[in-house]
C-alpha cells in the first residue's frame, strides 16, 4: 500500500468540522441543507464553505453529503445545490441516487455512499468504470473480502472504523419505513432497531422478552488499522454526524495518534498537514459508545448485540461496595467528580442514572440513591470536566514554518518555508545598521519573527544569513513577518492540492440484470441510467408507496440466535429453525436464518 492515508470525521455542523480538524482529521463529511441520510444534522451553504475554508488551510478536505433516494419532483433542486457546492471548493460529494449521474453535473469528484450496498468486488468495479472516485465499502464485509476487492480495483476504498453500527445492511434496511413511512434512505430512520423486542419460536415458546434485541454494540476497529492499510483502504471513517463537539474531538484524537504510529512505522503519509496537540488524553470510553465490537472484521462471529441498553454506558468505574443513606462507596479507586453522569442496571434489568452532586475521598454522593444497590457495576457514561475541557478547545493544530533572514546586495530578505515546501519572501528595504549590541539584537530578531501564535503556523526555527548582525526595528520585524504570512496563506492557498471528477458517461455492463425494490431505483432518472447500463427489469424503490407485507425488511450479519446463545451450527448450511420477533405492540416478524453465513433477514 502506498500514497496517503485519510482519517475522515463527522461534522454536524462548520463549528463541529472546525473542531474535527483542529483534533487531527483529515477530511470531514458535512450534511447538506437537503437531501443527507441524517436529516437532523442538515447545514446551509454558507456553512459549508466555512468549513471547507478552515480545512483547506491545513489541506484539509470537505465532503459533503447528498446520499438520499430523490424523487423527480426534487432532482433539479439537488442538481443547483451540486453546482454551489463546487463553486465554494467542496472537495467531494457523496451519494446514494444514481439518478444523480443522468443530471449536468460539474466536475467534482463522487464518492460512492455505503447505501449502494457496496459489497462485492464487482459492484466496486462498476462504481469506478463510471467515475467515481472513491467508493464507501459496506460494515458487514471481512478484511479477506476487501483484500479481495482491493485486488480488482484501483478506485479510492474508504471504510468505517469507529461509530454506532445499523443493523440492518446499508441502503437495504426498509423496517422503519415499512412500520411508519419514515424512511433510512431519505434520512428519516425512527431507529426501530433501538426499541424493546421478544422473540418466541415457532410453536409459541417465549424465549425472552422485552429486550432490545436487534440494537448493536459501536464499531471500534483501532487494533485493525494496519490490516486494514494492508488490505488497501484508503480512508478511514468515524461515524457520527449528530454527534457532539466532545465525542468527535475525543475520537478524532484517538484514532490520530493510533494512526500515525502506523503510519510512521510503515512510511506512509497522513492525507493533510500540521501538527496537533493535545490538552487531554483521548479515549474512546470516556465519550457516548454502547460497548465495542469489530463487528466479525476478521471473520470471527461474536455476540455483537447491546441488547440490555441501546443507551452510552460509557466507561466503567466499579462495583459498588458498601451503600449508606446518602452515599456509596465502590471496591477500588475512582476518580468520579461533581457533576459527573453514572449509569447501571437495575434489578429488572433496565439501565438507570443520575448525577454525582459531591466526592469526598472514596464517598460518592448521588442525586438520588434509588436502585444503587451492594455489587452495582457502575460506569460513567458523562465525564463533566472531560467533557468540559473537550468543549473549550483542547485540540490545536500548528503548520511547521521556518524562517530566514538573508542578506542580499540590495539589503535583506525575510523567507518563509512551510512544512509542504510552500515559499514566500518579503524584502526588507532600508539601510543595513550593524546592531551595537549583537546578542541582543539576535534575540529580538528571532523572537519577533516567530510571534506568529494567533496564526496557523508555529516557528520552531528562525535562522540567519547575514554577514554581521544588523538593528532592526521590532515594527519592522512585525511588518516583515505579517505580511510573509499573508503571502504564505495565499500561495498555500494557490498550491493546494485539488482532484476533479465526475461521471462517466458509459455502457460499462451493471452486475446485476434484474432489481428489486432493494435497487432503490425511485426516479425516472434513476431507471434510464440502470437501463443504459443493461439493466432489463427493474422495480420500483418500497418509497415509492410500495407495500412491504411479507417482504424482507431488514438483512443483517446479526444473528440473533447467537447473540442468545442459541446457536447449535456455526458452521452448517443447513438453517436452524425461524424464530417469531414481537415489537412492544405486539407487531410480529418473521426471522429466517442463514446459517453458515451467520446472517438473517426479518421479514414483516
Amino acid at each position: 500500500m502506498t500514497g496517503t492515508i485519510e482519517l475522515l470525521a463527522p461534522a454536524r455542523d462548520a463549528a463541529t468540522a472546525i473542531a474535527a480538524i483542529l483534533a487531527g482529521a483529515d477530511a470531514v463529511y458535512i450534511g447538506a441543507e437537503r437531501f443527507g441520510a441524517r436529516q437532523a444534522a442538515s447545514n446551509p451553504i454558507s456553512a459549508i464553505k466555512k468549513a471547507a475554508d478552515f480545512a483547506h488551510q491545513f489541506y484539509a478536505r470537505v465532503y459533503v453529503t447528498l446520499n438520499t433516494l430523490l424523487y423527480d419532483r426534487e432532482l433539479a433542486s439537488a442538481e443547483k445545490m451540486i453546482h454551489e457546492f463546487y463553486e465554494i471548493g467542496v472537495d467531494g460529494l457523496i451519494i446514494q441516487d444514481a439518478g444523480l449521474l443522468e443530471l449536468d453535473l460539474p466536475p467534482i469528484p463522487l464518492i460512492a455512499s455505503t447505501q449502494m450496498h457496496n459489497n462485492t468486488p464487482e459492484k466496486v468495479k462498476f462504481w469506478q468504470d463510471v467515475g467515481f472516485s472513491r467508493v464507501i465499502l459496506d460494515r458487514e464485509l471481512t478484511l479477506a473480502e476487501i483484500r479481495r476487492i482491493r485486488s480488482l480495483v484501483a478506485v479510492e476504498l474508504e471504510c468505517f472504523i469507529h461509530g454506532a453500527l445499523c443493523v440492518g445492511v446499508s441502503g437495504q434496511c426498509y423496517m422503519s419505513y415499512a412500520l411508519g413511512g419514515r424512511s433510512g434512505n431519505r434520512g428519516q430512520c425512527a431507529q426501530p432497531c433501538r426499541r424493546l423486542y421478544s422473540v418466541r419460536d415457532e410453536q409459541g415458546k417465549m424465549i425472552t422478552q422485552d429486550r432490545h434485541l436487534l440494537s448493536l454494540k459501536d464499531l471500534n476497529l483501532a487494533a485493525h488499522l494496519e490490516d486494514l492499510i494492508d488490505a488497501g483502504v484508503n480512508s478511514f471513517k468515524i461515524e457520527g454526524r449528530l454527534k457532539d463537539v466532545p465525542y468527535v474531538v475525543n475520537t478524532v484524537a484517538f484514532y490520530r495518534r493510533t494512526l500515525d504510529a502506523i503510519l510512521e512505522k510503515k512510511g506512509l503519509k497522513r492525507a493533510s498537514s500540521g501538527c496537533v496537540r493535545l490538552d487531554f488524553k483521548p479515549d474512546p470510553a470516556k465519550t457516548f459508545n454502547r460497548g465495542f465490537t469489530d463487528y466479525g472484521l476478521t471473520g470471527e462471529i461474536a455476540a455483537f448485540g447491546s441488547i440490555e441498553t441501546p443507551k452510552s454506558l460509557g466507561e466503567f468505574i466499579g462495583v459498588v461496595h458498601t451503600v449508606h443513606k446518602t452515599y456509596v462507596t465502590l471496591d477500588r479507586p475512582h476518580d468520579l467528580h461533581n457533576a459527573d453522569g453514572i449509569c447501571f442496571f437495575d434489578q429488572n434489568r433496565n439501565l438507570s442514572g443520575t448525577t454525582v452532586n459531591r466526592v469526598e475521598g472514596d464517598k460518592i454522593y448521588p442525586l438520588r440513591m434509588q436502585g444503587l444497590q451492594p455489587d452495582r457495576q457502575i460506569y460513567r457514561n458523562y465525564d463533566h470536566l472531560f467533557c468540559r475541557n473537550l468543549e473549550a478547545g483542547a485540540a490545536h493544530r500548528k503548520l511547521r514554518l521556518s524562517i530566514l533572514l538573508r542578506e542580499t546586495d540590495d539589503g535583506l530578505i525575510l523567507i518563509g518555508t512551510d512544512e509542504d515546501a510552500n515559499t514566500a519572501q518579503v524584502n526588507i528595504s532600508g539601510p543595513k545598521q550593524p546592531a551595537a549590541k549583537k546578542d541582543t539584537a539576535r534575540q529580538t530578531i528571532s523572537t519577533q519573527l516567530s510571534r506568529i501564535g494567533n496564526t496557523i503556523f508555529d516557528c520552531p526555527l528562525v535562522s540567519l544569513e547575514t554577514k554581521d548582525v544588523y538593528f532592526l526595528p521590532a515594527s519592522v520585524l512585525n511588518a516583515a513577518r505579517r505580511d510573509l504570512v499573508r503571502r504564505l496563506i495565499e500561495i498555500r492557498q494557490s498550491n493546494r492540492p485539488s482532484q476533479k471528477g465526475g461521471h462517466l458517461k458509459n455502457n460499462v455492463p451493471f452486475p446485476q440484470k434484474n432489481l428489486s425494490f432493494t435497487g432503490n431505483v425511485l426516479n425516472s432518472k434513476a431507471e434510464t441510467f440502470y437501463r443504459r447500463h443493461g439493466v432489463e427489469t427493474i422495480a420500483p424503490a418500497a418509497e415509492s408507496g410500495l407495500d412491504l407485507s411479507g417482504k424482507v425488511v431488514m438483512t443483517t450479519k446479526y444473528c440473533l440466535r447467537r447473540q442468545l446463545g442459541l446457536c447449535k451450527r456455526p458452521a452448517s448450511k443447513i438453517p436452524a429453525s425461524p424464530l417469531v420477533l414481537l415489537d412492544e405492540t405486539g407487531r410480529e416478524y418473521r426471522i429466517i436464518f442463514h446459517c453458515g453465513k451467520c446472517a438473517m433477514d426479518v421479514i414483516l
